[in-house]
């Protein structure tokens, strides 16, 4: 399309000598100005753009045929530009939270907002840069196959740098305290002094251990729970940037707490932490089995619906504070139950003996930072206990 310019040479007059070449050039093309659309992305809108140049500039053409060589050209660069637009989209994306799609982006992005996914996977040892780089890969390869969890992780990022941990007010401390894997239940209150206010703060810890008691396997209900609690714990300090506990010097719960209470609490608020206020409940009942039930099951079944086990009507954290206890839902918990027939409640009351059976109030009022309990264990009576009388149904 371009052709050679001839050259011509001119002597100067007077010189036989001097001469200059010239060569004659075409006139140069008028400026189209930036006309580009950059918001062609594609394949279609790179070759429409193109040919619309190449018949801008060249206005004497009348005619473009797909075999001429300027269109297959044109055809090749705008399958070249959709390759670089789709990757230029795919980098792009890859640069923020919301759309990036490869599991380091994300992780990666996540640990720029301070949300170390890695540690809130439940990967320990990351102190060590090694086992981290180890930990990362298993999260990413974790990610690829299943991509929920990423958007599990993705979402819970931005909330994590947007929650509020400065405890502020007095609801604050409850809630935070809560967030330790020690406490089930948290209350707070604000009471004047006179000269200023202190706040307390009431716990309810796992298995009803009090603030001063020692952790130990026995505490938590074996060394599986145990060892799981520890875990659970170093991993909240961790990532709190609390030190680490001493396992060794048989630490208590209130050690434990307390610096987390310090690091988050107002400068100059006075915090005082207390222990719930454990109602243990003594309870007689009677139940007629069904014919087909052994007593030996509805009795385990009984004792599992009322204990303090994992569902059980006395889990500790389920009950709340000052929250008070009706016969009814004993009741009605127990009838559900297969294999009881009939239920009679015979005795509900606080323990104690100046304590006046509530049967036919059908209900206990509690108040403040009191809890109902029934561990139903022997050795520790003041914190309930059941009688259960079973009737009915096959011995064994």
């Amino acid at each position: 399309m371009a052709t050679t310019p001839e050259v011509e040479l001119i002597f100067e007059p007077g010189c036989a000598d001097c001469a200059r070449r010239e060569a004659a050039l075409p006139a140069p093309l008028p400026p189209l100005g930036d006309d580009f659309d950059w918001l062609v992305r594609d394949y279609d809108g790179f070759r429409l753009f193109m040919l619309e140049q190449l018949a801008a500039r060249f206005s004497e053409r009348q005619r473009w045929a797909p075999a001429d060589l300027e269109v297959v050209m044109v055809e090749a660069l705008a399958v070249a530009l959709d390759q670089l637009s789709d990757m230029l989209d795919r980098v792009f994306a890859e640069a923020f939270l919301a759309t990036a799609r490869q599991p380091a982006s994300v992780r990666r992005l996540l640990g720029m907002i301070g949300y170390d996914a890695v540690q809130e996977a439940g990967f320990t040892g990351l102190d060590d840069p090694a086992v981290r780089r180890e930990k990362s890969a298993e999260l990413e390869a974790l990610w690829r196959r299943e991509p929920r969890l990423m958007e599990q992780a993705r979402r819970a990022g931005p909330r994590a740098i947007h929650r509020q941990e400065r405890m502020v007010t007095v609801a604050d401390y409850a809630e935070r305290l809560r967030d330790h894997p020690l406490v089930e239940r948290a209350s707070a209150t604000s009471t004047w002094t006179g000269s200023w206010s202190t706040l307390t703060v009431a716990a309810l810890l796992q298995h009803n251990i009090l603030l001063d008691d020692v952790l130990s396997a026995a505490a938590v209900g074996g060394a599986a729970a145990f060892v799981r609690l520890q875990a659970d714990v170093e991993a909240f300090h961790r990532s709190k940037g609390l030190v680490l506990p001493s396992w060794a010097l048989a630490p208590t719960p209130r050690t434990l707490l307390w610096p987390y209470l310090e690091r988050y609490r107002m400068v100059g608020q006075p915090v005082e932490l207390v222990d719930a206020v454990l109602a243990g409940i003594q309870l007689s009942i009677s139940i007629r089995v069904a014919p087909n039930y052994f007593q030996s099951e509805v009795r385990r079944a009984v004792l599992e619906a009322l204990g303090t086990g994992v569902g059980g009507f006395f889990e500790p954290g389920r009950l709340d504070f000052g929250q008070d206890l009706y016969a009814s839902d004993i009741i009605q918990t127990l009838a559900a139950l297969p294999g009881v027939e009939t239920v009679c409640l015979n005795r509900f009351q606080r323990v104690g003996a100046h304590q006046r059976d509530q049967l036919d109030a059908g209900r206990i009022e509690l108040r403040g930072l009191e809890v109902a309990v029934l561990e139903n264990r022997p050795a520790r009576p003041a914190r309930g206990y059941l009688r259960l009388t079973l009737q009915g149904g096959q011995r064994g």
